[in-house]
């Protein structure tokens, strides 16, 4: 279960796939930047922005890590979950960004026209190496993000796809642009297609980061921290649950009602005996609170 893991054990497996993302995204943004020129690729260039872009996002990952899994203290009695949704909405508008000039790219291609110089086709290489290597990155790191329950962690895994899914039109713009001149249109058809693609998975990681920053409640959880709550014994009801993401986790609240005979001590321990249900129940709830009333 992701919530027995260390903290410790979440930062090092987070920093240890971020530093390898790193590295390879510079080497990707060199090799490209250096490739577009020599081989005259223009969009193999702005390709190498992209890459470059995504070291943005590893470093808020990095240094974003290191608070989001400290412990709750004075000043953030609740813990410090709410800062690694602040990074995925961050990682999230990144994402936006790169796909509306991916779109707005592809629409000054379109209106310029043919008549660009084919470029060289050792830009092909170049640019199918770029996928193959992101796509591996994607993977692992969506990986770790599922193992450790970080959602910071999955938007950039999916920034890694952006970047592999943008080189696409690119390397197939040059295999066309050199086999078949009248083609080049398909380049940037393809970069506008992955331009909404990469618009949408921004706004599919946004929309739960900002319903967690917005402390929206999560009606599924609520009903299922209910339904456990129900079965506790002595718990005669169960109303008012609520539920709301904290970080990879959840907080949850709710009011049971025990028999009203029955003294203090004893309707203390069954709330306590619901509350560490809720928490062992594999619901990922890190804490419960339980308002105790008569039946």
């Amino acid at each position: 279960m992701k919530s027995v893991m260390t903290e410790a054990e979440k930062v090092r497996r987070t920093r240890r796939v971020t530093y390898a993302g790193m590295a390879v995204n510079i080497a990707i943004a060199v090799a490209k930047a250096v490739g577009g020129v020599v081989f005259s690729s223009r969009a193999l260039v702005a390709d190498a922005v992209h890459s470059a872009s995504d070291l943005v996002t590893d470093l808020a990952v990095i240094f974003g890590v290191r608070y989001w899994v400290a412990p709750a203290d004075e000043g953030h009695p609740y813990g410090h979950g709410k800062i690694e949704a602040l990074v995925t909405v961050f990682i999230s508008a990144a994402l936006a960004v790169v796909a509306l000039e991916l779109g707005a790219d592809a629409v000054r291609s379109l209106m310029a026209g043919a008549g660009r110089e084919p470029p060289g086709a050792a830009a092909f290489f170049i640019a199918l190496a770029g996928i193959v290597l992101k796509e591996w990155l994607f993977i692992w790191t969506r990986a770790v993000a599922n193992k450790i329950g970080s959602p910071a962690l999955e938007a950039n895994a999916w920034h890694h796809r952006s970047d592999a899914m943008s080189s696409i039109p690119v390397a197939a713009a040059v295999a066309a642009a050199r086999l078949v001149p009248s083609l080049w249109w398909l380049d940037a058809v393809g970069a506008l297609t992955v331009g909404v693609f990469v618009l949408h998975v921004a706004w599919k990681l946004a929309k739960p980061a900002l319903l967690e920053l917005s402390d929206a409640d999560v009606c599924v959880k609520a009903a299922d921290v209910k339904a456990v709550a129900e079965k506790v014994p002595g718990v005669r009801g169960v109303h008012k649950a609520r539920a709301r993401r904290y970080g990879g986790l959840y907080q949850a609240d709710l009011h049971i009602q025990v028999d009203g005979t029955l003294s203090v001590a004893e309707g203390h321990a069954i709330g306590h005996a619901v509350k560490e249900a809720i928490i062992n129940s594999g619901l990922d709830v890190e804490d419960a609170i339980v308002h105790v009333e008569p039946a």
